[in-house]
């Protein structure tokens, strides 16, 4: 069982985000281009930069984020960006992606946000682009020729190459069944999102369509991290609770636990977290 932390780059300056980054180990931001807990509107840092900026900061880490919108960014820059970060990091990038859901910011910012059927195939086609441009056939002519409707490869190269074989590991956030599948599928780890069905019943209710779907394609199970992002209240209370909350899906089969903590409380905030949550997880499960 691993224990990362997760910030919000929303409402807060960039001292307060650097200073939480240096207090932290294994870290994560989330990706939105405004503030998600409005319709509309609110400040926000790029995650893309903003990760690149400060994975200095946890040297020997695994940084990434849970999870970009697939919608922002065409999967060809996003694997140069990927890529990049790859090397960056030394090869501790995981490029966590999902399907984008934020009405609002891609209303505002005049981004395309389909239909979730349609969204849902653009999704797994972007899926299909990175792990093409991610492969060592990228590395030299004559390149990947892939038709992924809406997106196409011809003759595409990808130099340099990845430092990690195979690329960044791609973690998938879909929480319904088609989500779950395209990550029985193609994912190396499976993100759940407890903010949507706190509890950890609703982690195994999911976990079992995933590892049924698994099951369906043939593939070892064992294959998938399977990690759950927490939101932590910034009271002592919220936070005992959040801590009991982690123990059971640690229980559930959950290897990772993804602790979240608004960035606005720096350095501070990240050894509340430690102190009060996470050095208790990790003390009961090792």
């Amino acid at each position: 069982m691993r224990i990362g932390f997760r910030t919000s780059p929303q409402h807060t300056d960039w001292p307060s985000l650097e200073s939480a980054w240096a207090e932290a180990g294994r870290h994560g931001v989330i990706d939105h281009l405004s503030d998600p807990g409005l319709d509309r509107g609110g400040p926000s840092f790029e995650s893309m930069t903003a990760l690149a900026a400060l994975a200095h900061l946890v040297p020997g880490k695994t940084v990434g984020q849970t999870v970009l919108a697939a919608t922002f960014r065409h999967p060809s820059v996003l694997a140069k960006e990927a890529i990049t970060l790859d090397h960056v990091t030394g090869g501790r990038y995981i490029l966590g992606l999902g399907a984008g859901w934020h009405v609002g910011e891609h209303d505002a910012f005049g981004i395309d946000l389909p239909p979730v059927r349609e969204r849902f195939d653009r999704f797994e086609s972007a899926v299909r682009v990175l792990r093409a441009l991610f492969s060592d056939e990228a590395r030299h002519e004559p390149g990947i020729t892939l038709d992924a409707p809406p997106f196409r490869l011809d003759g595409a190269t990808m130099e340099p190459g990845p430092l990690r074989p195979g690329g960044p590991p791609i973690w998938l956030g879909g929480q319904g069944p088609r989500g779950l599948r395209l990550a029985a599928r193609y994912a190396d780890g499976w993100n759940f999102a407890s903010n949507l069905d706190g509890s950890p019943g609703g982690f195994v209710v999911r976990r079992d369509v995933l590892l049924r779907a698994c099951e369906a394609i043939g593939r070892d199970p064992a294959e998938l991290t399977l990690s759950t992002q927490i939101v932590i209240p910034g009271d002592v209370a919220g936070r005992r609770a959040a801590l009991e909350r982690a123990m059971g899906y640690v229980r559930a089969g959950s290897s990772e636990i993804l602790l979240t903590t608004p960035a606005r409380e720096g350095a501070a905030g990240i050894r509340r977290l430690a102190t009060e949550v996470a050095a208790p997880l990790r003390d009961a499960f090792g």
